[in-house]
């Protein structure tokens, strides 16, 4: 399979500043809550694929949290080119980087070049309904203010967007699956200091590169205050955190197949009408 040249891709991530801030966090003391969510989701998805799994390798922009969670796993940087030797390994997972990827189909097909015959490929990456409340309030709050908008916060797959990139990376029997989780913060400033300190700021190329004003920072608080009051502390905010677990096989002889279109022996309607039969 032919991976796409990065070079001829417009960038939507501005890499220098996604690095600096994960440098930063992890610095500073990082909010690894959503990793660790993630991290316990994957554990858990793989004890009911109910295989041994010996030769680990892990995309991410977080390596000594990942390593912690998978002693003995490789660790790569999520770049462009990934640093993974072809048919290396029985599972390769993608940890909370692919919603950062200028081409994330690119990104699995190096993690399906990657595996073995029925190895497995796991992902995990924010989806599209991600902080919808803080993207709506700064919105309406520039629109007010300014009369204009900027980019500020990252666009995010739809689940069903994002699994069909499985396919297009050349994986089998793909899986993609929601886990969404709110959070409640004290206002949007309690929020936004919580977004730097996971790695996860606004490293958009498309950012605005002149300081917000403050306007602009009252507006929307007032406006999350307004309408995304936390149900169970109304002094508080509460934001939405979607994760989407990704999941295929590399193609293998020996794999289940889909049945192909019309091959079945038996009609849907026979088969309703022998359910109604003995329900009767």
């Amino acid at each position: 399979m032919k991976i796409p040249d990065p070079r001829t891709r417009p960038n939507l991530t501005d890499r220098d500043s996604l690095l600096r801030q994960r440098a930063r966090a992890q610095a500073q003391g990082m909010v690894d809550l959503f990793h660790q969510i993630a991290a316990d989701e994957i554990e858990d998805r793989l004890i009911e694929v109910n295989r041994s799994f010996t030769r680990i390798a892990i995309v991410t922009g977080f390596p000594d949290l990942w390593q912690a969670r998978f002693p003995g796993a490789r660790i790569v940087a999520d770049d462009a080119v990934l640093e993974l030797e072809p048919g290396a390994h029985d599972l390769v997972i993608h940890a909370m980087a692919l919603h950062w990827a200028d081409d994330p189909v690119g990104q699995i097909a190096q993690c399906r070049r990657a595996l073995m015959p029925d190895g497995l490929f796991m992902g995990v990456a924010f989806g599209n309904q991600t902080l919808q409340e803080l993207r709506g309030a700064l919105a309406q709050a520039e629109a007010e203010v300014t009369g204009g908008l900027a980019p500020r916060i990252l666009p995010m797959g739809e689940i069903r967007d994002l699994g069909g990139l499985l396919q297009r990376g050349g994986l089998a029997l793909p899986v993609a699956d929601l886990l969404s989780q709110r959070a409640s913060y004290r206002d949007i400033l309690h929020l936004a200091h919580d977004l730097r300190a996971m790695g996860e700021g606004n490293a958009m190329a498309a950012r605005l590169r002149r300081p917000t004003s403050r306007a602009v920072f009252a507006r929307a608080g007032a406006i999350m205050a307004e309408h995304h009051a936390d149900r169970d502390d109304p002094s508080r905010v509460a934001v939405t955190f979607d994760l989407v677990f990704l999941t295929g096989w590399a193609p293998a002889e020996n794999q289940q197949k889909p049945l192909r279109p019309g091959s079945a022996k038996t009609s849907l309607a026979d088969a309703l009408n022998q359910f109604r039969k003995n329900d009767e």
